[in-house]
């Protein structure tokens, strides 16, 4: 089921310039998003209360691939689009088939563009637009072990062939 959060990017510029006229701020961030764990809900919670808006660009799966590889993403664009329309912080969402989201960002312009703490400052794509137009740039703390590749380490350690292996011979 479609949900009324999921938008084009051309959508969101009219939705954005909107957002200007009422003096609202809007946050946005970006991701692949592939499994959604607490230090996702941690950054969407922070980056939410830099603003009262908050637009998330995802990854589409080509893009996932190119940056993760071809095992990825776990789950497929419209699957994470769901999950993440559940998530209450999230105003909206779009995607973006790009590596990077500095398209989106420079046609969005958001008053605040929020990333993990994975990424250096001076490391965000899209810092210098959104910098140049008056906005700021918010790095919010990595939280540890907490990342898709980290849980995916894990359940490939605990489930991984040799484990089956045994099991099946139980």
């Amino acid at each position: 089921m479609p949900s009324r959060k999921i938008k084009s990017a051309e959508t969101l510029r009219g939705v954005r310039a909107r957002l200007r006229r009422e003096g609202k701020t809007v946050v946005f961030t970006n991701g692949c998003f592939d499994l959604l764990h607490r230090g996702h809900i941690r950054l969407f919670r922070k980056a939410k209360s830099l603003g009262d808006v908050l637009i998330v660009g995802l990854n589409t799966d080509a893009s996932v691939r190119r940056l993760k590889g071809p095992s990825r993403p776990i789950l497929p664009l419209r699957e994470r689009q769901e999950v993440l329309a559940a998530v209450s912080d999230i105003d909206y969402l779009t995607s973006f088939s790009e590596e990077t989201p500095r398209r989106t960002i420079a046609a969005l312009l958001p008053d605040v563009l929020v990333k993990g703490g994975d990424w250096g400052p001076d490391r965000v794509v899209g810092r210098e637009e959104v910098e140049a137009a008056g906005g700021r740039v918010v790095v919010v703390p990595y939280l540890k072990g907490h990342s898709s590749s980290y849980i995916i380490g894990k359940v490939l350690r605990s489930f991984g062939p040799a484990k089956a292996r045994r099991r099946a011979r139980s």
